[in-house]
């Protein structure tokens, strides 16, 4: 699947998710853990970039520095659901692999039931600040095989 860039992108730019965190230091140890960088270019006592990919990172910050970007209150990702992230993994194997790091960084293994479809698996682990992150693997070519419903 090709990707469409944003109005005046390009296809080589860079994908970001933002988030404030209670702990710079205990929350780039789990994203590290997780499987990301930290670059060091965009890095900073107040913020860190994680990249997962070249294209796609984390950016991580104290909320002192994010509520530089926004006047709506931060709220509270252990009481509340915004958002579920995920990121892909090569094998089945990886899925738990990822939230055993994840987990021994300072990560909950868990919050949201394992799931298991055969061609696909996914696990959750939970951030420092309560953000769920899925990890996924997914047989591409089991699942081209797979009948639509209609």
């Amino acid at each position: 699947m090709t990707r469409a860039p944003c109005e005046g992108g390009s296809d080589d730019q860079d994908d970001f998710v933002n988030l404030p965190v209670h702990d710079l230091a205990a929350s780039t140890a789990f994203y590290v853990a997780l499987g990301g960088e930290v670059n060091p270019q965009f890095s900073d006592e107040q913020a860190k970039s994680v990249m997962f990919s070249d294209a796609i990172g984390v950016m991580i910050m104290t909320h002192e520095r994010y509520r530089q970007f926004t006047k709506r209150p931060i709220g509270d990702a252990r009481r509340e659901s915004y958002a579920l992230l995920a990121l892909s993994v090569d094998t089945r194997d990886a899925v738990d692999a990822t939230v055993t790091r994840a987990t021994a960084a300072g990560g909950r293994a868990d919050p949201n039931p394992a799931q298991d479809h055969g061609f696909m698996v996914n696990r959750t682990v939970e951030d420092p600040d309560g953000n769920i992150w899925e990890i996924i693997w997914m047989d591409a070519a089991a699942l081209a095989q797979t009948p639509k419903s209609s």
